[in-house]
């Protein structure tokens, strides 16, 4: 199941990232929207295996890019659709950043690292991509600002842990702290909640 999720993980966030190439009009240069993909999918992850000291997954099996390519290819054919609802590219990252929180907080669990260092590196493994993605079609990335994005992948993190730590099932631990991480996200953006704004003195 694990790896699984990790490859639609790694589908959405291709979605998420040829979307956003595609708003900004990079859609002149199949490469540039490819390659906008390919680091928003392997970016988050990228960053963690490095940190763990470990070579990326990716380098090593091919399905990862597959999905990738999958992600492109879908994005190139529904994108009027996709690119009518504004939102789009809101809800594919939402839906990433459930998925690479938990994929990416078990593998940390698995080298043995300290759980709460796990949910750090379960945030970097949903965000870096998006930080990535973000400042390649010249966006202020998202976790710079007010909005629930971090917050809502440590969260979900931090579930994991807990019900973890209660014995809960591992599948179905997966499963709540996905849907807690897409729930405050979704819940943060139609309520319009935000983190208190630090003003300069």
């Amino acid at each position: 199941m694990i790896y699984w999720l990790d490859l639609i993980g790694t589908f959405v966030f291709a979605i998420s990232g040829a979307l956003a190439a595609w708003d900004k009009k990079m859609y002149h240069d199949i490469f540039g929207v490819s390659f906008t993909a390919f680091v928003t999918s392997i970016g988050g992850g990228t960053m963690r295996d490095l940190i763990l000291g470990t070579r990326p997954v990716w380098v090593n099996d091919s399905w990862y890019v597959i999905a990738i390519v999958l992600g492109v290819g879908v994005t190139i054919l529904f994108r009027a659709r996709f690119l009518r609802f504004r939102r789009s590219i809101f809800l594919f990252d939402t839906l990433g950043i459930g998925f690479y929180t938990v994929i990416g907080l078990q593998k940390a669990l698995a080298f043995g690292v300290h759980p709460w260092a796990a949910v750090i590196l379960g945030m970097i493994s949903a965000i870096f991509g998006g930080v990535i993605r973000d400042m390649m079609v010249n966006e202020i990335p998202l976790i710079f600002s007010r909005q629930i994005y971090a917050t809502a992948c440590l969260a979900g993190a931090a579930l994991y842990i807990g019900l973890r730590h209660l014995g809960v099932d591992q599948d179905w631990n997966m499963v709540a702290s996905i849907i807690l991480v897409i729930t405050i996200r979704l819940t943060a953006l139609r309520k319009g909640w935000s983190l208190p704004y630090l003003e300069k003195k």
